[in-house]
């Protein structure tokens, strides 16, 4: 028998960046990979702290973007590389009342920081009422992140690439198949409504398509433009466009309709000839009031929930790792906005 401080269940943003929290804080772990791309995966990897449609922000936004830029600095430690990609988010303005709307939130304190004053105009692309530039907006690189840190995982023997089979979980002797725990997290996304002691967290998929295609004349490459949706450059030729929401068509495939969607999206700010090359999918869990899932079950009191981060997986997902971690370790309460008590 093996003994852990941890078992993680889950390879998204939560139970990454929650390893993390483990590392830094020499406690032993292994985290359950089921194998397969999680939402976190798939995911465009856009760090921004500004809401684009409304031009608004959110709870803790420059809180949480400092808080990621330490923790990847931390990460580089041990993996060797820093997957901040500091390409700023430029907003694609429709008229001039947007642009009016713009400079106006901009003397807000609370979005003074991250809306840049000065418009761009950028070449190959429609904009004929200019951008806005989104300050400390930028990209997680994705496939390297992921990449990056399974290898780590993988040399220190600290994952498990298997499915979690609750019925192996023993609740009363804190074992699972060879493991000996003292806590277990599930960070599980969507998967977690198969899980049989938190399947009644009120998390609900919405179903997010990409497109990746081969553009005919260039565009700028440090940037990443934003309209309808996100368009920037991938790290082998491609251009990543999107993500389509959808809470009603949930099936696991894709969706002609949101392909449609997105190649009329590009077509929109794109005025030469493109093809798409790839399309992806996935399903993030996303809750009513658009804040994280955390907590401790009720019967079982080494068993953890860390869920619900939805569209903002890497902020959520770093920040409130250490919240997690500072309320197992130390009893440090959780913010009500995310404790899983805010439900009952």
């Amino acid at each position: 028998m093996k003994n852990v401080d941890y078992i993680i269940v889950g390879d998204g943003y939560a139970g990454l960046f929650f390893a993390h929290q483990l590392i830094k804080n020499n406690k032993s772990f292994v985290i359950y990979s089921e194998g397969r791309k999680s939402a976190s995966q798939v995911s465009a990897g856009i760090i921004n702290p500004v809401v684009l449609k409304k031009f608004t922000t959110f709870w803790k936004a420059q809180e949480q973007i400092d808080f990621l830029k330490n923790t990847l600095n931390e990460i580089e430690s041990y993996t060797g590389r820093n997957y901040m990609i500091n390409e700023p988010i430029h907003r694609i303005f429709h008229d001039e009342n947007e642009q009016k709307l713009w400079l106006k939130k901009s003397e807000n304190e609370e979005l003074s920081g991250f809306l840049d004053k000065n418009f761009d105009h950028l070449k190959g692309v429609k904009n004929d009422f200019k951008t806005g530039k989104v300050n400390q907006s930028a990209r997680l690189e994705v496939s390297g992140f992921f990449a990056g840190l399974f290898n780590y995982l993988r040399n220190n023997g600290q994952i498990e690439e298997e499915k979690f089979n609750y019925r192996q979980l023993d609740t009363n002797a804190s074992s699972y198949k060879d493991y000996q725990f003292k806590n277990i997290v599930f960070c599980e996304g969507m998967g977690v409504k198969e899980n049989p002691y938190f399947s009644e967290i009120a998390v609900n998929p919405n179903k997010g398509h990409h497109i990746k295609v081969k553009l005919s004349e260039t565009i700028p490459e440090k940037v990443t433009i934003k309209k309808k949706h996100f368009l920037f450059p991938t790290d082998n030729g491609l251009y990543f466009y999107g993500g389509t929401y959808d809470r009603e068509q949930l099936h696991h495939h894709v969706d002609d309709s949101a392909v449609e969607q997105l190649v009329n999206g590009l077509s929109e700010i794109y005025p030469y000839d493109f093809e798409v090359e790839e399309v992806n999918f996935g399903f993030r869990p996303t809750v009513k009031d658009r804040r994280p899932i955390i907590g401790r079950h009720d019967d079982f009191q080494n068993l953890y929930v860390f869920n619900g981060l939805g569209a903002r997986g890497i902020l959520n997902g770093c920040y409130f790792s250490r919240s997690l971690y500072l309320f197992i370790e130390e009893n440090i309460p959780l913010h009500e906005e995310v404790s899983l008590n805010r439900f009952k």
